[in-house]
């Protein structure tokens, strides 16, 4: 996969524009785990403990999420607090599709997790044909900026669903479901390192995988304890992994470490 000016994502006549993705450090996966956490503690409370109800909740968010896109989507370049801002919002929007499906259509845990899956495979493919590419390093045109927002979109709600049923449908309980995809994602990264497994599909299964990963240690944390969990509820949960994240945010925006450079883009990402 390299990286071509004359690509289809990048032809005249699209908006040209820098890099709208960080650089993968470790920093981005640090905060892409907070996210899913919130975006499986949020939803909860927004739910349950405020009493909003599951549909309001998803106008609500939903809402909140399209307006956020739209800052995003005019942005030229990488803004850590909108980028991350974005990432929150739908991980709480995929949690709430994959909710929705669940709780008010009574949707089997498996059938949306397959769905879901299918969903994501079809993203890719589109997205492939259509730019040759499917490196988070190469987002610079608006087209191929809706490619990547719909597939982190379909991540977190496959996540959300095959979370649920790993850790309720299989009954093996948040924290060795915690455990598991941790497991999962390790053994990508060595496959990554050690057999020079493609880096971009290392990525984005790696992606895929903390999203249950997040939403698995979201309810081992604040699940009451005769449920499976520590106990700590979605309030207290929630405001220490969205303080962690916001420090972490205001970090980056000063220190820029995690902006993408055109030296870091190895030929094989492009």
């Amino acid at each position: 996969m390299t990286t071509d000016m004359n690509a289809p994502g990048t032809r005249a006549g699209q908006r040209r524009m820098l890099n709208k993705v960080p650089e993968v450090t470790v920093y981005f996966w640090v905060i892409k785990v907070l996210c899913t956490t919130v975006g499986e503690t949020a939803a909860d409370l927004l739910n349950d403990n405020l009493g909003m109800g599951l549909t309001n909740t998803s106008y609500l968010m939903g809402a909140l999420l399209v307006v956020t896109l739209v800052f995003q989507f005019r942005a030229r370049a990488y803004v850590p607090g909108l980028y991350w801002l974005s990432v929150v919002l739908i991980s709480v929007v995929g949690t709430l599709i994959s909710d929705n499906l669940t709780d008010n259509l009574a949707v089997p845990l498996e059938t949306t997790t397959a769905v879901f899956g299918v969903a994501l495979a079809g993203t890719f493919v589109v997205w492939y044909a259509s730019e040759r590419t499917l490196s988070v390093h190469s987002i610079r045109s608006t087209r191929r900026e809706a490619f990547y927002w719909l597939a982190i979109l379909f991540t977190f709600a496959l996540g959300t669903a095959a979370g649920d049923l790993t850790a309720e449908k299989l009954n093996l309980g948040y924290r060795l479901s915690a455990l598991v995809f941790a497991a999962l994602i390790a053994a990508v990264a060595v496959a990554h390192r050690t057999l020079d497994f493609d880096a971009v599909w290392s990525f984005w299964i790696a992606y895929v995988l903390t999203r249950p990963l997040g939403a698995s240690l979201g309810d081992y944390l604040s699940q009451p304890v005769a449920d499976g969990g520590l106990g700590l509820g979605t309030v207290g949960t929630s405001a220490l992994f969205l303080a962690v994240i916001l420090g972490l945010v205001v970090f980056l925006t000063r220190t820029r470490r995690d902006a993408t450079t055109e030296a870091s883009v190895s030929p094989r990402e492009g």
